[in-house]
Formats: structure tokens, C-alpha cells, sequence
């Protein structure tokens, strides 16, 4: 059934993505569905079989009934039923579709593999690449996820997860905008907007190599960006993000900031999420860790938590749990010491920055502000509005960088 989980799952991402395939390939389209649906019923009934021979024979009096087949058995059904496998189905580019460019309302092209450009690889993950490429048409550059058709069900589901959120959030400027999809040769290409750094490599380049800080009023523009994307987030789209993080924050030379990665965002059911495994652990809020503080689950509260130990870490070049040996031993410390403040005679920063940090990283989640209280924050209102000039120092920064793909890479992965 692998391969024909496969192909099931390329479908749900067709459906997703509102993919059509050419018309030379329709009707070899509807019969590998056909195909494949009549391996799912043959599939069925022999699980019918299974159980019944054995409930007959008393193997399963205690145990599960049922399984897969054997993936020798899986494979020579797909032969039987002439389904072509994965080699001949890149041989043969069954499975390339044209797809639908928009960059705008007014930028819409249809578009095929052949008008990309490949400018070279800016990023690697665990389902696939991540390469600069320019539409030959109007010269627009883009990143473009290359996801590997082999990619496994969790992989999938975090895919369309986060397919469902940046193509529902073009109007919201404080995400990573999707321009497009198309599939070549089995593997879905994602067209993203392409973006200059992530927050985290920015960060230990201005703290650690230049020796320098950055700039409050940066900061300030930053965090208003960041949480009116959580706003955004909870508001129009109901749910948490779950794993705020520096690597998941993006920036740019044009000054945009924004945020990224949503494979593990929960959706809100009444304002709680309740499942607990999801996120990048030292960013993890207290409850999240240790799911007994709440009984209710988790809510918008634990991205104000790791949004708090980001900006900690951002404006000193310090993460607030250092020097730990495993990973146990750090989430002990996230749970059973106090939480990170700031000093409030730091005379690097504002009371206003201070305030705002060390109030996102209330230990006690119940007492922790909301989305709607931190708003009203001084920090937020002053920087809200505040003309601050943050293309000229992302700039700036930029151009001090050494000419090393590695260190501009982003995280779409």
C-alpha cells in the first residue's frame, strides 16, 4: 500500500493546492485513480479475509486483527494492476502539471518548470531543498521548496498544514507569502517569496562577529510585526503557531519582517490546543512541557512565552538557558527554576523593553498576558507607528556579511 499511499497523498496535495494536471495526461490521470482505487477495495477485502481465517483459526483472541500487506505483496499487487512505479512514473513525467503564479492581485502567470531558473540551493531540510529561482517571464525571484515525493505521512501532514496557512494569510503582511505550486516528475515545488535572512543567523552575526547589538527601535518594529501575526493567526484563522523560534522569523533587505513554518500549528478548539508534542522544545512554554500545570491544555499564551524567550535572546546574544548537557536536563530548568527576566537597571534597554519581555515570560501561564492586553503594552504602542528606518539596517548588515550562501539562507524547511 506504500506507493499507493503515495499516490493518495499526491492527490490530497493537488486538492490543496487547486493543481490541474495537463491535458495530455488526464485520462492516464483517471486511470491511475481508478487503479488505485480498485487496489484500495482489493486491499479491503483481503483485510476482511484476514480477519475472518483468523478469528476462524482463535490466532486473534487477544490481539489486534488486521494489518498491511507485506511490502512484496504491496508491490506485486501494483504491478498486477499495471500502476506504474516510481521510476517510471519520473521517466515518463506523468505526474508534471502546469501551475498558476500570483505575486499580487495584478502579477498572475500560469507557469511550468521550464520557466524557472535555478539561481542555486539556499537551504536543506528533512523533506527536501530549498533553491533561489527567477521566473524567466518578469525576472521575479522566488524560493521554491522542493518537497521529495517519498516524503512520509508526518511530513506530509506538516506540508499541508502549512500550505493551508500561508494561502490563506496573503493579505496579512507579516507572513511569508506562497506565490504558486506545481509538480515535476512526482515532487511538489512551492513558490514562496523570497526573503534575505532568518532572524536567527541575523542576530548571532551582529552579537558574535560584529560585536555589536541591535538597535532597540529595530527590536520594537520586530515585535510589533511578530504579534500582530499571532493576532492574525488566532483572529482569522484560529489557531496557535507553536513554534516561534529565531529561525522562524524572516527578514529582509526591504525591511519586511516575517514569519514562517507552520507545519505544527495547532488549530484552537474553545482557545485550548491540547496536543502537547508539537514545537522545538527549549522554546517551549512551562504547561507545554509539563502538560499536569493545565488541565485545560495550552493556549495563545505559550507562542507569548516563546515569543518572550526570542526576544531575550535576540537583544542580548544570550539564550536564557545556557551551559546544559542533554535535553532533559534543560527542560528541567525551563520548569523548575525562575523564569528569564531582564535586569531592570539594564541600561542597555528601555523600561518599556524590559517590561514587555519579562511580562511574556510569566512562569504561571494563568497570569501571562494575552494577545490583547500585550497590544496595549508601552513598548508595542511606541513602536507601532514609530518611523524607524529597519531596510537601512538590515542593509547595512547585510552588506557586512561575507558572500557565504550559507549564512543568507532562510528557514522555509
Amino acid at each position: 500500500m506504500a506507493r499507493a499511499n503515495n499516490l493518495n497523498q499526491q492527490q490530497d496535495l493537488r486538492r490543496n493546492l487547486n493543481l490541474q494536471l495537463p491535458p495530455l495526461h488526464q485520462q492516464q490521470h483517471q486511470q491511475m485513480h481508478q487503479q488505485h482505487q480498485q487496489l484500495q477495495q482489493q486491499h479491503q477485502q483481503q483485510q476482511r479475509q484476514q480477519h475472518h481465517d483468523r478469528h476462524d483459526n482463535g490466532i486473534a483472541r487477544h490481539g489486534a486483527i488486521g494489518g498491511s500487506m507485506t511490502a512484496s505483496r504491496s508491490l506485486n499487487t501494483l504491478r498486477n494492476l499495471g500502476l506504474p512505479t516510481q521510476l517510471q512514473r519520473l521517466q515518463s513525467n506523468s505526474l508534471d502539471c502546469a501551475g498558476k503564479l500570483q505575486i499580487s492581485p495584478e502579477l498572475k502567470f500560469d507557469f511550468s518548470a521550464e520557466d524557472l531558473v535555478d539561481e542555486g540551493e539556499i537551504g536543506r531540510g528533512a523533506y527536501g531543498t530549498v533553491n533561489q529561482v527567477r521566473y524567466k517571464q518578469s525576472n521575479i525571484v522566488m524560493a521554491v521548496k522542493r518537497i521529495r515525493s517519498t516524503v512520509d505521512n508526518e511530513g506530509q501532514k506538516k506540508l499541508l498544514m502549512d500550505l493551508d496557512v500561508v494561502m490563506k494569510s496573503s493579505d496579512c503582511p507579516y507572513i511569508v507569502q506562497f506565490y504558486g505550486a506545481l509538480f515535476k516528475e512526482g515532487d511538489c515545488w512551492i513558490c514562496m517569496e523570497l526573503m534575505s535572512i532568518s532572524l536567527d543567523k541575523f542576530y548571532k552575526f551582529v552579537h558574535f562577529t560584529l560585536q555589536e547589538m541591535i538597535p532597540e527601535a529595530v527590536l520594537g518594529k520586530l515585535t510589533v510585526a511578530m504579534l500582530k501575526a499571532l493576532i492574525y493567526l488566532k483572529e482569522k484563522l484560529k489557531i496557535i503557531h507553536r513554534d516561534i523560534k529565531p529561525s522562524n522569523i524572516l527578514l529582509d533587505h526591504t525591511g519586511a519582517i516575517k514569519l514562517c513554518d507552520f507545519g505544527i500549528s495547532g488549530q484552537l478548539v474553545d482557545s485550548i490546543a491540547k496536543t502537547q508534542d508539537a514545537g522545538c522544545r527549549p522554546y517551549m512554554a512551562p504547561e507545554r512541557i509539563d502538560p499536569t500545570r493545565s488541565s485545560k491544555g495550552y493556549d495563545i499564551r505559550s507562542d507569548v512565552w516563546s515569543l518572550g524567550i526570542t526576544l531575550y535572546e535576540v537583544s542580548t546574544g544570550v539564550y536564557p538557558y545556557p551551559n546544559w548537557r542533554t535535553l532533559f536536563e534543560q527542560l528541567s530548568r525551563v520548569l523548575d527554576e525562575p523564569s528569564p527576566q531582564l535586569s531592570g537597571d539594564d541600561a542597555r534597554f528601555s523600561p518599556a523593553f524590559i517590561s514587555f519581555v519579562n511580562v511574556c515570560l510569566i512562569k504561571d501561564y494563568s497570569q501571562r498576558p494575552k494577545y490583547n492586553q500585550l497590544i496595549r503594552e508601552p513598548f508595542i504602542m511606541r513602536y507601532e507607528e514609530a518611523p524607524v528606518d529597519v531596510a537601512g539596517y538590515i542593509g547595512c548588515v547585510l552588506e557586512r556579511m561575507p558572500n557565504d550562501r550559507s549564512l543568507l539562507e532562510s528557514n522555509y524547511l
